[in-house]
């Protein structure tokens, strides 16, 4: 069998599961090429070194460019926190590699263009990952949508809700500086929210938003909880300068009203993925807590027979089930990564483009930075005002 070299940049949380993806597409799928991990590039040489052997690179770096000069790498999957996917993408594009890119794609709409650019001058594939798309619910919630079983849309209601950092002495990591994420939940969160709403509603036109930073300073990293106090300064803290909640309201291109509730204030919720699209003939519901399933009302339905109904997506004829487990055995989130690969191989393979790649990540970026202007400036910004 063919097969292609792929290199990772960063190692931690989104390296694992992007490792175990590459790992695991080959084994359940069946892929007109193999990926061979070929080298694993984070920091800490050590770290990588047992990184890389628990789950299979061949080969260790440390240093992102060095891995883009090796002439048998194909791929470059960037997991890398945000500030540096622009500078990494734009070399890689340079030396001729194929990108897998996580989300958010860059802290800007400008960055997110010279991306886009780059790629496309160098003729490579480029892919956003965006994960939840290829949530077999979410991807058949995608064709009923397209089969006209919702009828016209009229408004789509979304919420990100997480709470890992309501604990005052959380430390002020990479996450909560606007200089390497761009943007707190309102990026990182509704940048997932955005990108399932353009593909199952249609393009957002303009955006009413309010962003909220409740703890305003943190302890550095190392500093110890002991060295915070709240509302002041000193070496042992730092300014967040991030949301810690994102409100938006938003009308779209085809008339569809949204709401957008992003959050890490949300207590109790852990990865509430959440979204709800009323339309003129049916209406569905999506929680990723419960991503094995969908919620579906047909108003085809005898009025005294209208509810949800439950749909257990888990039939080998639901989108991408046909490869792992008999009906009723549910898969998780880890999933979603192996059905991104999966598809980004058979398109390199084919030739074709793969959405959502760096169009739609500029089309994202175009609707946060509209969102974070509204909050700056109370006003509704239409998202073509950003360019």
């Amino acid at each position: 069998m063919k097969t292609v070299n792929v290199a990772i940049i960063g190692t931690k949380f989104m390296g694992k599961a992007h490792s175990n993806a590459w790992s695991s597409a080959p084994k359940f799928f069946d892929l007109p090429v193999k990926p061979v991990l070929k080298v694993a590039c984070g920091q800490d040489v050590d770290a990588t070194t047992s990184f890389a052997a628990n789950w299979g690179w061949e080969s260790v770096e440390s240093d992102w460019r060095k891995v883009l000069e090796r002439p048998d790498v194909d791929i470059v999957d960037v997991c890398t926190p945000t500030y540096l996917h622009k500078d990494i993408v734009v070399a890689a594009a340079a030396q001729g590699k194929h990108i897998f890119c996580e989300k958010p794609v860059a802290l800007s709409y400008a960055e997110a263009k010279a991306m886009h650019d780059a790629a496309e001058s160098a003729g490579v594939l480029h892919y956003v990952n965006h994960n939840y798309r290829r949530t077999p619910a979410v991807a058949f919630a995608k064709h009923l949508i397209e089969s006209g079983k919702i009828g016209r849309i009229y408004h789509w209601r979304g919420a990100y809700l997480q709470d890992w950092i309501t604990d005052p002495n959380f430390p002020l990591t990479w996450h909560l500086r606007r200089e390497t994420a761009g943007a707190g939940p309102h990026f990182d969160l509704n940048s997932h929210s955005v990108d399932l709403a353009r593909y199952l509603v249609g393009e957002v036109a303009s955006v009413s938003a309010m962003l909220k930073t409740f703890i305003p300073e943190r302890p550095l990293p190392g500093a110890g909880a002991a060295t915070f106090q709240a509302g002041q300064g000193g070496g042992g803290s730092g300014a967040v300068t991030v949301d810690d909640a994102a409100f938006m309201v938003a009308e779209f291109e085809n008339g569809a009203l949204g709401t957008f509730e992003a959050s890490r204030f949300a207590s109790g919720r852990k990865n509430y993925n959440f979204f709800e699209i009323y339309g003129s003939q049916g209406s569905l519901a999506f929680n990723l807590e419960r991503m094995n399933e969908l919620q579906y009302l047909d108003l085809a339905n005898p009025a005294d027979e209208q509810g949800f109904r439950n749909i257990l997506v888990t039939n080998a004829s639901h989108p991408y089930v046909s490869a792992w487990w008999p009906p009723g055995h549910i898969i998780g989130y880890e999933h979603e990564f192996t059905h991104a690969v999966v598809d980004f191989v058979r398109a390199l393979a084919a030739g074709t483009p793969l959405t959502p790649n760096f169009v739609d990540g500029m089309r994202i970026m175009q609707v946060l930075e509209a969102g974070l202007r509204s909050s700056e400036t109370g006003r509704k910004v239409a998202v073509s005002e950003i360019s």
